[in-house]
């Protein structure tokens, strides 16, 4: 059972406790992602690998090793959206030896449920919780998702954003289209309250896995809508580079909101544009007919 996946696996067992640590003993999943990036200075060759759906490698395999923990009582089990240390999980430090323990301790634990059901599964991409609710109905949803958005025109995937972001609470919402945009697909106008709204534009990427959108290209948006816009967004139905997502958050400059291909079938699910859910959300083909120009 030692394969390289549960190797790569395993070792973020540790970092995560001290991520969280770091952070005051909770954070937000992506959050907690970063702060062990940056604790342990992580290239960006590693960090820019992506699974299947076009989602980040490293981040999923962060979010099993948490479930790990969660079983292993050293984090909290809240399905609220945010990461937090246990008492016992205050205190602990993993080395290599006590985080393959802990995953030896569970895949015994759940033998008999591995039976039940398919097993543990290793592969180069991800390895899943030994027990766990399989989340391959979801998985297959969103890459049912992801894959009729890469399927529409690049026009298409721009019009089906505005309704995106219409549906989201933003007002006055237009796409520009055309060559002479300068880089902006769109505009809009997000109202805090009454008092407060900012205008905010668009760009919008209809890519393949794997071809994850660049730190220049994130520059390139910045500096077209100086001047323009208070707020800057990229959705993707690919990912962002490492580069890219520090470029986005540069200090001293305009943050531009970054929305990659796992964020954007959230945001669909959310307000239930173009997708239906039974057990899970199903895509519906015929909302996105009309984007198929």
């Amino acid at each position: 059972m030692a394969k390289k996946a549960q190797a790569e696996f395993i070792r973020w067992f540790g970092p995560l406790l001290d991520a969280l640590r770091d952070l005051g003993d909770s954070g937000r999943p992506r959050e907690v992602s970063a702060r062990i990036s940056k604790n342990l200075n992580l290239p960006d060759e590693l960090l820019d690998q992506t699974l299947k759906s076009g989602g980040s490698k490293f981040h999923n395999q962060v979010a099993w090793a948490r479930q790990y923990l969660v079983w292993e009582g050293l984090l909290d089990s809240s399905k609220h959206g945010t990461w937090t240390l246990t008492e016992k999980g205050r205190n602990a430090h993993l080395g290599d030896k006590e985080a393959r323990d802990i995953f030896l301790k569970w895949v015994s634990i759940h033998a008999e449920n591995r039976k039940e059901k398919r097993g543990v599964q290793e592969s180069e991409e991800e390895v899943l919780p030994a027990g766990a609710i399989s989340d391959d109905p979801e998985d297959d949803q969103k890459l049912d998702l992801l894959s009729t958005l890469r399927s529409i025109s690049p026009s298409g995937f721009e019009k089906v954003c505005r309704e995106l972001l219409r549906e989201s609470g933003f007002e006055n919402v237009e796409v520009t289209g055309g060559s002479a945009d300068g880089g902006i697909d769109g505009y809009g106008t997000l109202e805090i309250n009454p008092f407060v709204s900012f205008r905010v534009l668009f760009q919008c990427k209809r890519y393949a896995k794997g071809n994850l959108v660049s730190r220049a290209q994130v520059g390139d948006f910045r500096n077209t809508m100086l001047g323009r816009a208070e707020k800057g967004i990229i959705l993707t139905t690919s990912g962002f580079s490492n580069a890219a997502i520090q470029e986005a958050s540069r200090e001293g400059a305009p943050q531009v909101e970054l929305v990659d291909g796992d964020k954007l079938v959230e945001m669909f699910q959310r307000v239930e544009l173009g997708v239906f859910k039974r057990t899970v959300y199903d895509v519906d083909p015929a909302y996105f007919e009309k984007f198929k120009d």
